[in-house]
């Protein structure tokens, strides 16, 4: 579903140090950001990953960006980054079929 894109997602090198500590092939997720010591990751490719390895038979990245696209979805840190006092919510669900 939708989620927030890698072009839009920046980290700090804490994030990044727990992902590489824990697989360091997770690293492919990230590049190098703009600022100092910061990393874009890439939500999308990360969770396709894991569910691919977790048996998900069908997966598709949607490659709709919740932070880009401010005219269909809500997003927390679009929000926060333009200094606005609230933010509206939305949910996805998965549903797993046999």
């Amino acid at each position: 579903g939708p989620m927030i894109g890698p072009e839009n997602y920046e980290v700090g090198p804490e994030f990044h140090q727990r992902f590489v500590a824990e697989d360091p092939a997770w690293g492919r997720f990230f590049s190098p950001s703009s600022r100092a010591g910061h990393f874009l990751f890439d939500l999308p490719g990360y969770v396709v990953m894991r569910l691919e390895e977790a048996g998900v038979g069908r997966v598709r990245d949607v490659a709709r960006c919740t932070y880009a696209e401010d005219e269909a979805f809500f997003s927390y840190r679009r929000a926060t980054h333009r200094g606005e006092e609230d933010y509206g919510r939305q949910l996805s669900a998965i549903m797993l079929a046999p």
